[in-house]
């Protein structure tokens, strides 16, 4: 590579980080659309300076190369680069009548460089093609690992029609997640309790066994000030309809919305009066063990929309999950605190063999969250 080369590829590195990271804003709020980012630049004596940013909106419309034009303006882009994070989409749908190839093409840019392909085997590099024969120089793959990381869910529910699951479970010092009989334990500190108050507004859904809910009673929104909007659907994992009626999820299903999926053979009355209170309630086969069949739950998710789930708690769940190679990161909390007597195991043996098996899971990161470490897998096999 010559020395002018090298000197573009790192150009093209730090705004496409940039594009990566201002489209991670939206994250939660496109389903079941991508949250594309996309910035525009112009060469100016100087260097290249940026004209505008965008990312996809809430509802999954207008995207995010769409939005950046917006903010553009007329003629801002024209004879600039488009930096995006995904593939400009190439085809026409009812709530789009023009596509991002030909909003890109109608700006008059020069220069496109993208992150990543389109996962869809139907139009994978349809939109490349199409800005090339429009006389548009287009360069691909530049920090695609990155961009794949931020694209999971879309790429998981295009070709496996399922979201992808991000686990997360605070555990104490001696590695219990609740206390004798399953009592509701107060394990994270106040710093790592609005980490996961934030993730939660990074997601489409947040995902609960009963025996979680039964024991906790959770709320499950985001209590942050300014961003209570940003609470994701709350989706249970209930195979007998044992919700309570009482409970904060069902008390609080008109500010944010409930989703039970049950087994086939729950019983209707149950359904009937979960269904008058506002919750929606929705059925899936059940596995030889007579549990909920969780491939098929996330693959009913993912026709609804839902591109990224983040299960809190359920620890059997969570195992169940990766033994079936649906959960893609795992997030482990451990306080600096002990139980100091028998409780409920946060991790149990066959996720804690699964996460030490590096076919399975790499340890991405660790780090501290106040006074918690914590430590993030991703699936690697």
């Amino acid at each position: 590579m010559t020395e002018t080369g090298g000197r573009q590829a790192a150009i093209d590195r730090a705004f496409m980080r940039q594009a990566l990271a201002f489209g991670a804003r939206g994250q939660g709020t496109t389903w079941p659309n991508p949250c594309v980012g996309a910035i525009v630049t112009q060469d100016t004596p100087d260097g290249p300076v940026i004209v505008a940013r965008g990312h996809t909106q809430p509802g999954g419309r207008p995207h995010g190369e769409a939005n950046a034009f917006d903010r553009a303006g007329p003629n801002a882009a024209a004879g600039g680069t488009l930096y995006v994070t995904l593939e400009p989409c190439s085809h026409r749908t009812i709530r789009a009548a023009t596509p991002c190839v030909e909003r890109t093409i109608l700006a008059g840019v020069r220069r496109v460089v993208a992150a990543m392909a389109d996962p869809n085997p139907l139009f994978r590099g349809l939109g490349f093609a199409l800005l090339r024969t429009a006389g548009i120089a287009v360069t691909t793959g530049v920090c695609e690992d990155q961009a794949q990381a931020a694209h999971r869910g879309h790429v998981l529910r295009v070709t496996q029609g399922r979201p992808m699951v991000t686990f997360k479970i605070a555990r104490t010092a001696d590695g219990y997640a609740g206390g004798p009989g399953g009592a509701r334990l107060a394990v994270s500190c106040p710093a790592a309790n609005g980490w996961v108050q934030l993730q939660r507004t990074h997601y489409d859904a947040i995902m609960l066994g009963i025996g979680t809910v039964l024991a906790d009673d959770p709320l499950l929104t985001v209590r942050l000030p300014g961003l209570a909007e940003r609470s994701p659907v709350r989706v249970i994992l209930d195979t007998h309809l044992r919700l309570p009626l009482s409970s904060q999820l069902v008390k609080t299903v008109a500010q944010v919305p409930v989703w039970v999926i049950a087994a086939e053979a729950a019983p209707v009355e149950n359904e009937m009066a979960l269904v008058a209170a506002g919750v929606e309630v929705m059925r899936v086969s059940a596995d030889p063990q007579g549990h909920l069949d969780l491939a098929e739950a996330l693959r009913l998710l993912g026709t609804r929309g839902i591109t990224r789930i983040f299960s809190e708690g359920g620890p059997t769940v969570a195992e169940k999950l990766a033994l079936a190679g649906l959960l893609d990161e795992v997030v482990v909390s451990t306080s600096p605190n002990a139980l100091g007597q028998p409780g409920v195991v946060a991790v149990r043996p066959g996720l804690a063999a699964a996460l030490a098996d590096p076919d399975l899971y790499a340890l991405a990161e660790t780090g501290l969250i106040g006074h918690d470490h914590f430590e993030h897998f991703t699936r690697t096999g």
